[in-house]
C-alpha cells in the first residue's frame, strides 16, 4: 500500500528540531522509515547539516525526492537563523509551519504529522493562547480537548495523564469521573486505531500515595477514579484500578496492560522518560489524523552542536507512518 508521505512540522528553528530531522532522513534506510517531507525554515537545517536538501512546493514530488534528498516545503523565518539563539520570528516561523502541516494533514497530502519541538515561552510571546502543540493541533481538527489525547509511548511502556500542564496543586479539583471517562474512551479507541490492539486494557494509577489507602490520606479514589473505572467495565472496557502509582511500572506490571492512565504529568513521564528518554514518543488520541512527537523539548543549549540525538523523532516518524498504515487499511 503506497500512502502520501509524513508532513514534519520543523518546530523553533533555533532548537534542535532542524537537526534531528535531518538525521532521521540520513537514517531512513536503517530506521525503515517511509517517505517524509519537512516544514520549515531551509537555512534552520542548512545551519546544522551539510546533507542534500530539495525544496518542494507541494507534497507530490516527495517520493521521487526522497531516497536523494530531503525534502522541504519552505516556509521562510524572516531574519538571521541561529542554533540556540530562539526569537519571536523563529515562533512565528514554528506556529506558520505547524498550522501548514497540520492541514496538508488533514487534506489527506500527507498521511500523518509529526511535529518537532517548539518553546512555549517564544510562542506566548506572539499570542499563542494552548498550552501545546497538542491543543493547537486538536482545535485545528475540531477536537475538544477532552478527547483529545496526550499518549506517551515507548518499547515497554504506554502512558496517559489526565490532566496535563496545570499546576501540581490544580490536579485534585481539576479530575472529574466525566473527565477520565473521556481520557479512557479516546485512549481505548486510540490503541486499537493506532495499535492495532483489538481489546485494549487500561490500568489506572490512583492520586494520592498506596491509591489513598481506603480513604485513610485521600478520598479522591473512592469518590472520582473508581466510579469511573465501574462506569468503563460496564461499557465493557478493560478497566482495572487505582493502583498505587509506585508499584506499576516494573516489569512483571507493565506486562498486565496496555496503558497507564495517569492522574497528572509526570506520574507518568517520570517513568516513560527513565525507561525510554531516547525512544519516547508522544501520540495524540482522537484526532482524525495521525500526530506525533518526540518526547523532549527544543533543547537549546546544544543546539548547532552536532549532538542531538535523533532517536526519539525516529521513532516518532517510525510509528506515525504505523499508525497511518492501519488506518489506511481498516
Amino acid at each position: 500500500m503506497t500512502l502520501p508521505p509524513l508532513a514534519v512540522a520543523l518546530g523553533d528553528p533555533a532548537g534542535v528540531g532542524p537537526e534531528i530531522v535531518a538525521k532521521a532522513w540520513a537514517a531512513r534506510q536503517t530506521a525503515g522509515l517511509q517517505p517524509f517531507f519537512a516544514v520549515g525554515e531551509p537555512r534552520a537545517i542548512e545551519r546544522v547539516w551539510k546533507g542534500p536538501v530539495a525544496r518542494i512546493t507541494d507534497p507530490s514530488s516527495v517520493a521521487t525526492l526522497f531516497p536523494d534528498a530531503l525534502p522541504i516545503l519552505v516556509v521562510d523565518h524572516g531574519g538571521e537563523v541561529v542554533p540556540g539563539r530562539p526569537d519571536i520570528e523563529g515562533a512565528r516561523c514554528a506556529i506558520e509551519a505547524l498550522e501548514l502541516a497540520v492541514g496538508l494533514a488533514r487534506s489527506g497530502a500527507a498521511s500523518g504529522l509529526v511535529t518537532a519541538p517548539v518553546s512555549k515561552v517564544e510562542l506566548y510571546r506572539i499570542g499563542f493562547t494552548h498550552p501545546g502543540q497538542t491543543e493547537f493541533v486538536a482545535e485545528r481538527c475540531g477536537i475538544s480537548k477532552n478527547n483529545a489525547v496526550m499518549m506517551l509511548a515507548g518499547p515497554t511502556l504506554r502512558v496517559v495523564p489526565i490532566t496535563t500542564h496545570i499546576p501540581f496543586g490544580d490536579v485534585p479539583a481539576a479530575l472529574t469521573v466525566e473527565l477520565i471517562l473521556a481520557k479512557a474512551r479516546a485512549t481505548a479507541r486510540g490503541l486499537t486505531r493506532n495499535f492495532g490492539i483489538a481489546r485494549p486494557r487500561l490500568a489506572f494509577a490512583g492520586l494520592n500515595p498506596h491509591a489513598g489507602e481506603s480513604g485513610a490520606i485521600g478520598r479522591e479514589e473512592i469518590e472520582i477514579i473508581e466510579p469511573a473505572i465501574a462506569t468503563l467495565v460496564d461499557e465493557g472496557l478493560d478497566a482495572t484500578g487505582p493502583f498505587a502509582a509506585d508499584g506499576m511500572f516494573h516489569p512483571r506490571a507493565r506486562a498486565g496492560y496496555d496503558a497507564a492512565m495517569c492522574m497528572y504529568h509526570d506520574q507518568g513521564l517520570i517513568p516513560l522518560k527513565a525507561l525510554h528518554f531516547d525512544e519516547g514518543v508522544n501520540i495524540t488520541l482522537g484526532l482524525p489524523i495521525v500526530r506525533t512527537s518526540p518526547d523532549h523539548g527544543t533543547a537549546f543549549g546544544i543546539a548547532g552542536t552536532d549532538s542531538a540525538e535523533p532517536g526519539a523523532m525516529i521513532a516518532a516518524i517510525r510509528l506515525a507512518g504505523e499508525a497511518a498504515a492501519r488506518r489506511a487499511r481498516a
